[in-house]
């Protein structure tokens, strides 16, 4: 039994291997073909290195087989390879370093990274290094490579890929590098840099986001001076070092064992940015990771403290860290007889009872606190006021749920999000609940019924928030609204890796197959995504003849979505720049897009209008706001503006077959429509897409508008 066992282990990975090889040489026959006509359609050059290619892949193919089948000459080799392994010191560690980053500045920092954009030939590119780093990794004398080695290596594979994406954004481009980057620096920056702006300083400045992102984002508005790049920069840390942390800390042993424990943190990086999550619901869950099994005296306040920013960075997690530090502390509780103890319970209810304080009343009361304490100081604190408080409803959580469209087709596959919010899901997350089954139903892990329960009922009640909210129009693009059910889910994995968990892990080479490609699975289709985004942002214009043919582009494209050259965005920085100063004598100048040209000091001498950012328009258009949009239908009538700057408009209306098409369609009808009847192209840049609009003379078939 055994025997067959092994050899349907070694029929699968020759299977896996011939499949990976083979779809491989096909994309880079495509890659290859159409270079020149010295054979066919091959140049010489890429006729060589197309059959170089496939020799090595027989070479990888032949090699396999007869390691797989433990031929005498390969068991020697492969003796030889580990003796000069061990024998390698700390150059060992350099190639481990180089191996891990080559393949990322390869895809990431070169052209290569357009022409090489096919699933199987990065696959091939993953698994090869996957390979070698695990030969360099294994840590058994005279064994060239071991389970937990190439384990380990597809772990810090995975979370070099991740973190190298997160950073992919990192540039000094001036123009806004999404529907809404640029905007989103200008919700940062009013914190804690309001001074940047020509604004009255008495006057609140309002802005979309709540204070808690507005925290985190904000905090590199404290540097004086501070460029887009570092802003950027600071941002791209943020988006994956808190991952980073809330890892080390869940898996946080006493056992001195450090590799393993990094290892663990590294990889809740890679498995939480599924969502991707929003930073201060990471800062929530470390603290609550951080609070477990401190003494009370620390863990009330930590929870408390959690729950109230999880209220002011967003409503719906008010009651995710109360909920999050009673099941890690019921759950995670060591059972005597069968039973939790008093003092189990005592814990898990002091938690809860904080985290429900914390979210749901210490808004109610933070206000009055802060007046009081102002008092004594003489000075008036109102928007801090504004922020700290606002305590919500259960009524008021309803109604602003309810105030938007629900979109329930998004739970499957569509065009805004391939797969669907459940297939999705279910690739994120069946990998981790099926270990966790099977540590349950083999009793390595052992729970009691309300241990069970304190797991189950809450993941299933995040489970139908995260749902809910990720069919909300406007939603439904990824993972990000399932973010407070994937914390969840973790802390059940943290508590099944403190059960034993972790033993078992090590000795997972004795496990049944399907076990080990489960695990394998756990750590590759998280950093798959990431593994797909590896691109350039921009490529040097001579490069891009020789990556046109090599990336099958045609003259008139579709071309990579690429920065524009320098010498495009600086002339339409200066374009902008000469519109703003011929038109600021005639009215307000309205950044509507793009206020990060503000933010960053490249428009200057221009007076702040804080109204009408695209961000406000778009919310406030999905949920019909007729009251809102009349102020603006009337400022746009009186010509109020004399430019505004925008990103190019259209009027076509969309369906469910395009990405996110009610959203498109909302903002045509609410915003794109009437914008154009009372304005019109002044001047369209479209290698920055940024478009130009002044007041239209004629006007007299925009009645519509102002009587709605």
């Amino acid at each position: 039994m055994q025997q067959r066992g092994t050899l349907v282990q070694r029929l699968l990975l020759l299977a896996l291997a011939t499949s990976l090889l083979t779809a491989s040489s096909l994309e880079f026959w495509n890659v290859t073909w159409g270079t020149g006509e010295w054979l066919g359609l091959f140049s010489f050059k890429w006729a060589l290195a197309f059959f170089l290619f496939i020799l090595f892949c027989m070479v990888c193919l032949i090699g396999m087989i007869l390691i797989l089948w433990e031929n005498e000459r390969i068991s020697s080799f492969s003796n030889k390879t580990a003796s000069l392994r061990d024998k390698l010191g700390t150059i060992r560690w350099v190639v481990v370093f180089l191996v891990l980053i080559v393949p990322v500045w390869l895809l990431q920092y070169t052209a290569w990274g357009i022409i090489l954009d096919g699933p199987y030939l990065r696959l091939m590119i993953w698994a090869l290094s996957a390979g070698l780093l695990g030969i360099l990794l294994t840590q058994t004398k005279g064994k060239n490579i071991t389970w937990l080695g190439f384990l380990s290596a597809l772990v810090l594979i995975s979370g070099t890929t991740v973190f190298a994406v997160s950073l992919s954004n990192v540039t000094e481009y001036p123009f806004s590098l999404g529907w809404s980057e640029g905007n989103r620096w200008w919700d940062y920056s009013i914190l804690f840099g309001r001074d940047l702006y020509d604004y009255p300083a008495d006057k609140p400045i309002p802005v979309l986001l709540d204070i808690g992102r507005q925290f985190i984002g904000g905090i590199a508005f404290l540097i004086p001076g501070v460029t887009i790049w570092q802003a950027r920069l600071w941002v791209g840390l943020v988006n994956v070092v808190p991952y980073l942390i809330l890892g080390l800390l869940a898996f946080k042993t006493s056992d001195g064992n450090r590799s393993y424990w990094i290892l663990a943190g590294i990889w809740v990086m890679v498995y939480v940015i599924q969502g991707p999550i929003h930073p201060p619901l990471l800062l929530c869950a470390i603290l609550v990771a951080f609070a477990w099994r401190k003494p009370l005296w620390l863990a009330v306040p930590l929870v408390l403290v959690a729950s109230y920013f999880a209220l002011v960075s967003r409503f719906t997690w008010l009651f995710a860290p109360g909920i999050w530090a009673g099941m890690l502390e019921l759950s995670g509780a060591t059972l005597q007889n069968n039973r939790l103890s008093k003092g189990s319970w005592g814990r898990a209810t002091s938690v809860g009872l904080a985290g429900i304080f914390g979210g749901y009343m210490a808004p109610f009361l933070v206000p009055g606190f802060i007046v009081w304490v102002s008092s004594f100081f003489r000075q008036s604190n109102g928007d801090l006021v504004n922020h700290a408080g606002g305590g919500v409803s259960i009524s008021a959580i309803g109604s602003q749920v309810s105030a938007q469209e629900l979109l329930w087709y998004r739970l499957l596959p569509n065009a805004t999000y391939g797969y669907g919010i459940l297939i999705g899901l279910l690739l994120a997350v069946v990998p981790l609940i099926a270990i966790m089954v099977y540590l349950s139903i083999s009793r390595r892990w052992v729970l009691n019924i309300w241990q069970k329960l304190a797991i189950i009922f809450p993941l299933l009640a995040f489970l139908l928030v995260g749902l809910i909210v990720s069919v909300k129009i406007g939603g439904g693009g990824d993972l990000h609204n399932m973010d407070m059910f994937i914390i969840g889910l973790l802390f059940a994995g943290v508590i099944a890796w403190q059960h034993s968990g972790r033993d078992w892990i090590l000795q997972t080479d004795r496990s049944p197959v399907w076990i080990r490609i489960v695990l394998i699975l756990m750590v590759v289709i998280p950093a798959y995504r990431s593994l797909k985004s590896l691109t350039p942002n921009a490529i040097a214009e001579e490069d891009m003849p020789w990556v046109m043919t090599l990336a099958d582009i045609p003259p008139t494209g579709p071309f990579p979505e690429l920065l524009p050259y320098e010498r495009d965005t600086n002339k339409a920085l200066e374009d902008i720049r000469r519109e703003v100063e011929l038109a600021a004598p005639n009215g307000d100048i309205l950044f509507m897009d793009q206020r990060q040209l503000l933010t960053f000091g490249y428009i200057t001498s221009v007076p702040l209008v804080p109204e009408y950012d695209k961000k406000v328009l778009i919310n406030e258009a999905l949920s019909a706001n007729n009251q809102y949009f009349e102020n603006f239908y009337q400022d746009l009538a009186s010509r109020r503006f004399s430019l505004i700057i925008t990103h190019p408009l259209h009027e076509k209306i969309q369906t469910d077959s395009d990405q996110f098409g009610e959203e498109n369609n909302a903002w045509v009808e609410w915003v794109s429509s009437p914008l154009l009847c009372f304005y019109e192209p002044l001047e369209t840049l479209k290698k920055v897409k940024i478009q130009l609009l002044a007041p239209k003379q004629d006007i007299s078939g925009c009645a519509q508008y102002l009587d709605k």
